[in-house]
């Protein structure tokens, strides 16, 4: 085996004597003592897998058809400060507003529940998202603090304490949609 340089330390001190300092050196080194076979992790090869494992429907397409798909139209929609009259205050349906950005992870969290919600609520809620970064003036207006902000719109107002901020599971996310549109009664 043909030995190639590596890079070994040498020992190398310089003495003056007015002061006293020393230094070392790195230098390219032919040295047989530093062969490759001493760096194992080098060159290290390994034969590829035999068998690379394959999980759920890919291993068996029987199962493709179990697999939920989500389909683009069933996402919320995204609108600007110029809808936001038209689809928000002017809706006879009581409107979901979420408020989010594409840098916020929990927004990334939530975007399926709410978009799983405009699909559950299709008929009795409208679902809606408003980009935090392109919409500074309703940032403004609601006073948006936190992402992701729900805000719920009943009649073109805020619907009192309807304000959630923060990442919620399916589960919360039905229970606050549920207290807020269900219908009050007076006595």
């Amino acid at each position: 085996m043909a030995s190639s340089p590596l890079i070994t330390p040498a020992a190398t001190t310089t003495t003056t004597s007015s002061s006293s300092s020393s230094s070392s050196s790195l230098r390219l080194s032919p040295s047989p003592s530093a062969t490759p076979h001493r760096f194992p992790s080098i060159h290290r090869t390994s034969a590829p897998p035999r068998r690379i494992r394959l999980r759920g429907a890919l291993r068996n397409p029987s199962h493709a058809q179990r697999l939920p798909v989500r389909c683009a139209a069933a996402a919320a929609a995204t609108i600007g400060e110029g809808e936001f009259a038209a689809a928000v205050l002017e809706s006879e349906l009581p409107v979901l507003v979420e408020f989010v950005a594409e840098w916020c992870g929990p927004c990334r969290l939530i975007s399926p529940v709410v978009d799983w919600a405009s699909q559950e609520y299709k008929g009795k809620l409208k679902v809606v998202k408003i980009d935090h970064d392109a919409n500074p003036q309703l940032i403004e207006e609601y006073k948006v603090y936190g992402l992701p902000t729900l805000i719920l719109f009943k009649n073109g107002k805020e619907v009192p304490e309807s304000r959630r901020e923060g990442a919620m599971t399916k589960v919360k996310l039905k229970e606050y949609l549920d207290d807020l549109l269900e219908p009050t009664t007076v006595a």
